[in-house]
């Protein structure tokens, strides 16, 4: 009675790994002859340049005072730049100078800016 069990255990085992086996080879299989369905990829590339923040803003003036990280270098004067609250784009400014330590001075040319919004390139 106890062989009969220990039999009918060990068949059923066999016969599950060799069932599991015969489906791993036919999908593999199916890959290798390109049957498989191909999915795009995807090219992520990142953003090379790092935002500044504004730190100051003259409404009546139309214009703001950005700071950038250490070590990033200051855009150059004349460059126009996008303003973003919350990744959407809410001004556009102009760099005018002065330019001194971390800090640089644009004009608003259109919209609206706030401290702590993002000034990035185009």
């Amino acid at each position: 009675m106890r062989w009969d069990g220990l039999l009918v255990f060990a068949l059923a085992g066999l016969l599950g790994c060799a069932r599991n086996q015969s489906a791993k080879g036919s999908s593999s299989s199916a890959a290798h002859s390109g049957q498989a369905g191909k999915s795009p990829a995807v090219i992520v590339t990142p953003a090379t340049a790092s935002p500044g923040r504004i730190t100051w803003v003259n409404p009546t003036a139309r214009f703001v005072v950005i700071t950038y990280p250490l070590g990033v270098a200051l855009p150059a004067v004349d460059r126009q730049l996008n303003v973003y609250r919350s990744g959407l784009k809410v001004a556009e400014i102009r760099i005018t100078g002065p330019s001194r330590d971390l800090n640089t001075v644009a004009d608003i040319t259109s919209g609206e800016a706030q401290p702590g919004d993002e000034a990035r390139e185009n």
